[in-house]
């Protein structure tokens, strides 16, 4: 079967491209607004772009045109953000961070999640979440609806007893992953492959 993308609709297109591109990470990205209103919202668009300099990526999708999510609004605004990393523990505070909220409402509150102070940026980190990255704001390339955000990164939170001696422990970090729909995927089935 060979499929135009360009004769789907919307709804079918990221159906199909977020059943099969996956397991994916989630950047779990807090934010502030230039007023200091906390926000906090998942992506799974979302991955490293370099490591020197240390950039990651994530990709805000806007719901309608010319109307940024809060997310993208407060970077812009702020040219600051964290992506912390969730995982089993913090799975389901999480997804009540996928809500919609209106403007200036946090979902640090909703999900009763704690805001911890950064080291390198204004906006706090989730501190329930086992790892953090702080980043300022490198660049946003936008493409159709949706918009690319570059943030290099400044500073890394790890839980102490997820990195040990310079290696991450996994079944201490316990990553979750997203599939499609309403499922998301455990880390706990591995197998090594030796690179020749």
């Amino acid at each position: 079967m060979n499929l135009n993308p360009n004769e789907m609709n919307g709804k079918n297109r990221y159906k199909l491209t977020t059943g099969v591109i996956l397991p994916r990470p989630i950047a779990w990205v807090s934010t502030q607004d230039s007023q200091g209103n906390l926000n906090v919202a998942p992506y799974s668009f979302f991955t490293v772009a370099t490591v020197n300099p240390l950039t990651l990526i994530f990709c805000p999708q806007n719901p309608k045109p010319n109307t940024p999510k809060d997310t993208l609004r407060n970077v812009i605004e702020t040219e600051e953000f964290v992506i912390n990393l969730t995982n089993e523990d913090t799975a389901v505070a999480m997804n009540k961070t996928a809500t919609t909220l209106p403007h200036g409402q946090s979902e640090f509150e909703l999900a009763g999640l704690t805001p911890a102070p950064s080291q390198t940026v204004a906006v706090p980190r989730v501190a329930e979440a086992p790892v953090a990255f702080e980043c300022k704001l490198n660049q946003i390339v936008t493409v159709g609806a949706g918009s690319t955000v570059f943030g290099t990164v400044t500073n890394i939170y790890v839980r102490d007893n997820i990195y040990v001696d310079g290696y991450v422990q996994l079944d201490q970090f316990q990553p979750i992953g997203r599939l499609m729909g309403n499922d998301y995927v455990h880390v706990t089935d591995k197998f090594e492959l030796i690179r020749e």
